[in-house]
């Protein structure tokens, strides 16, 4: 019986079959450049100052570094000396000297540096490894719940964008602040208001407003509330023009009923001074063609961005305000106005009063988020017109939910007397014609206060009392360096809504 050939090795032994890990991944790291940095922090204090604000714990791969960064933060923060004793000292106290291995591994590491020059260099390359590891980290959680079929969408994706947009930010598992940082950031705060001339937020443009609110601050929700007709999207517009080209702060306008063409169109009226109705039908005097192409440009540089997405929901409008501020580092975002939004899907569904209360918490929790003030425009119930006596909105009188004045931070009303054929202040008896007033009636960090302001109904537009503009809208001859200083929305009133149709 012949045997089956077998195969031949030349005399060589016979290798079994090795797994190979070339395939396998593992994750981002730099243990070489972990070990340089944390060796040049106990061996130069100047290197220890100029990188331990670009790392955190978590930024290092392996435990054992964690817990001497930990160790050096601490005593740094005590005002204690660092270096190879006090760092020892402190991880024995926490009883983790011999888990990072010993006194020995503190020696390495200091031997592991020569020179502490690029210590910056290498402290920003392990934070960059620290934030691959975290987009692997959430990139694997989302993997996991896009296949469970009880996800709910939309709070999925709102999840997976809130983690991205914390690691594009640097907040990495930062769930609380010490009181000394606290503070520090305080004074820094105080320190840089005392530069704007006592205006902490952003400038609205009216004297006797930013009075009152030192500016609209970061993080608050305002909310502007008022009966159709009352002036609600030419207050916000004229706001917005003062903020975008006065101040050169980008302004982020979400206009849910408005289409964007209007908004420009209203704008570009105001600029110009050209009437409206000769812009919507294009007959233009070569005059006007010249005062159009040379005011125009004002408008054309202001960092404005408009958004007239109709019912539009919180979902869509956080995920538009994360990348406007990212991206455009927009200061204050107006949303005109709130009853036209929607909730998320499943969220409020049959139930408009709590759909509302969610759209207000969102909006709050935006603001919180951002760090920006947010502007809703909110509509009054007819309680205002049906009451006897006095018009005066009350904030009973916020329709759909009474969310809306718990979660805002600024409740204020804009109340014209003319609107009710009403010719003269209830209060003072003094002409009223012409005029409007924003009451504060709920002021969470300041107090309340009526700010009496110009309406000039000719143009839709709202200024401070004393700008030189007369009561028919035109400018008074003292004035005239001014012309067109606050010009917005040159529209005929409409009796029916807050702007005409284009």
């Amino acid at each position: 019986m012949e045997r089956a050939p077998q195969p031949q090795n030349n005399g060589k032994t016979r290798k079994s079959k090795v797994i190979q890990l070339d395939g396998g991944r593992i994750p981002p790291q730099a243990l070489d450049l972990e070990e340089a940095v944390l060796g040049a922090m106990l061996i130069d204090r100047e290197a220890l100052g100029r990188s331990i604000d670009l790392l955190q714990p978590e930024a290092f791969y392996t435990e054992a570094h964690q817990h001497v960064f930990a160790s050096i933060s601490r005593l740094f923060a005590g005002g204690q000396a660092v270096d190879l004793l006090t760092v020892s000292q402190d991880l024995r106290q926490q009883g983790l000297l011999e888990a990072i291995g010993g006194e020995y591994k503190l020696i390495h590491l200091s031997q592991r540096v020569s020179s502490s020059a690029h210590v910056e260099y290498h402290a920003r390359i392990v934070v960059q490894k620290h934030i691959q590891r975290e987009l692997i980290r959430i990139s694997s959680e989302i993997i996991e719940d896009a296949f469970d079929e009880g996800t709910d969408v939309l709070e999925l994706l709102d999840k997976s964008e809130q983690s991205l947009f914390n690691v594009a930010q640097g907040n990495l598992k930062r769930n609380y602040e010490s009181s000394l940082d606290l503070v520090k950031q305080a004074l820094d705060r105080i320190q840089e208001i005392s530069k704007k001339e006592g205006l902490s937020g952003v400038p609205s443009g009216f004297t006797g407003v930013d009075r009152v609110t030192s500016g609209w601050q970061r993080s608050d929700l305002i909310i502007i509330a008022a009966r159709p007709g009352m002036g609600k999207t030419a207050m916000v517009l004229s706001m917005a023009r003062n903020m975008a080209i006065d101040h050169n702060i980008p302004v982020a306008i979400f206009s849910l009923e408005m289409s964007s063409v209007q908004l420009i169109m209203r704008l570009i009226a105001s600029e110009t001074g050209i009437n409206s109705e000769t812009l919507r039908k294009g007959n233009l005097s070569p005059t006007e063609w010249k005062q159009l192409t040379t005011k125009v440009h004002a408008l054309e540089n202001a960092p404005l961005f408009i958004d007239d997405t109709p019912g539009l929901s919180i979902f869509d409008l956080r995920a538009k305000c994360r990348r406007l501020v990212s991206t455009h580092k927009v200061g204050i975002i107006v949303i005109d106005y709130l009853q036209l939004m929607t909730a998320a899907v499943g969220k409020g569904s049959g139930n408009r009063e709590q759909e509302i209360s969610t759209i207000s918490r969102s909006l709050k929790s935006i603001a919180k988020e951002l760090q920006v003030p947010v502007i809703a425009l909110s509509q009054l119930s007819r309680a205002v017109e049906t009451r006897g006596g006095s018009k005066r909105p009350l904030l009973s009188d916020l329709r759909e939910s009474g969310a809306i004045e718990q979660d805002a931070d600024i409740v204020s009303f804009i109340y014209r007397p003319e609107y009710y054929q009403i010719h003269e202040w209830d209060d003072d008896q003094t002409p009223a014609d012409g005029q409007a007033e924003l009451i504060i009636a709920k002021h969470r960090n300041g107090s309340l206060e009526n700010v009496r302001l110009k309406f000039e109904g000719a143009m839709a537009r709202f200024s401070d009392l004393d700008t030189g503009y007369s009561a028919r809208g035109s400018v008074t001859t003292d004035s005239s360096d001014n012309v067109f200083e606050s010009k917005m929305n040159r529209v005929e009133p409409n009796e029916n809504d807050d702007y005409p149709p284009f």
